[in-house]
């Protein structure tokens, strides 16, 4: 059942940023699926340390502001590892919408960190890197 939750939390996760068909990206519940205190880190182009709250903002309001519309992100492939109440991911993902006018397609890597908690399975960190 580990497993299935964490498909579920990690699912949860990507369509926070799902803005296709005119509807509201809801990055808000990112603060629900990752734990307060949670790491958030982009490698590159340029290095960045995000609380929860500094990941949120930016991409809230670049997802609802209209420069960024028909937006989602999937996962394309994955291995997971689960050990008790820990358990560590390690996927693909391919992301696609319309930037100021331009459509754009890209993808990277993203590894996610998990601890089953009294609520169930809640993030405590994330790590990405976008393929160029």
């Amino acid at each position: 059942m580990s497993k299935t939750e964490i498909d579920s939390v990690t699912a949860e996760f990507f369509g926070a940023f799902d803005n296709r068909g005119g509807k509201a990206a809801d990055v808000a519940r990112i603060r629900r699926l990752v734990l307060p205190n949670g790491v958030i880190v982009k490698t590159a182009p340029e290095f960045t340390v995000y609380t929860v709250d500094e990941f949120i903002e930016p991409r809230r309001r670049l997802l609802s502001d209209g420069r960024l519309v028909g937006f989602y992100e999937w996962e394309t492939s994955e291995r997971t590892e689960v050990a008790g109440d820990i358990a560590s991911r390690f996927g693909e993902y391919r992301k696609s919408g319309v930037l100021d006018g331009e459509p754009f397609e890209g993808g990277g890597t993203k590894t996610i960190q998990f601890v089953r908690t009294s609520d169930g399975w809640r993030i405590t960190a994330i790590a990405w890197y976008d393929r160029p």
